[in-house]
């Protein structure tokens, strides 16, 4: 079953928040590939839902994300609304 957008923006803010920080480490955790695991996180870093920081001190940069409080936020909120709608539920029997 594919998942939505909805779902992979989550999943990320969620592997985050477990403490993967690395880039690689992330796409592999939600199982994507490298393209769309660079739009999503870009796309997190400017909506303000992870924060960005990069160690400039060797040759190539490397990136490590940390969840915001907005984005723990929205994980709470989403996992909030799961627990209402009981959405386990109505899946299993798809």
């Amino acid at each position: 079953m594919r998942r939505s957008k909805l779902d992979l923006v989550l999943g990320v803010l969620r592997t985050v928040n477990d403490g993967v920080t690395k880039p690689t480490r992330i796409m592999y955790a939600v199982n994507l590939s490298w393209k769309p695991t660079q739009n999503i996180l870009q796309s997190l870093v400017e909506q303000g839902l992870l924060g960005l920081a990069t160690d400039g001190t060797s040759k190539r940069s490397r990136k490590c994300y940390s969840l915001t409080e907005k984005g723990f936020g929205v994980i709470n909120y989403f996992d909030g609304a799961k627990q209402l709608l009981n959405v386990d539920d109505i899946t299993s029997d798809i």
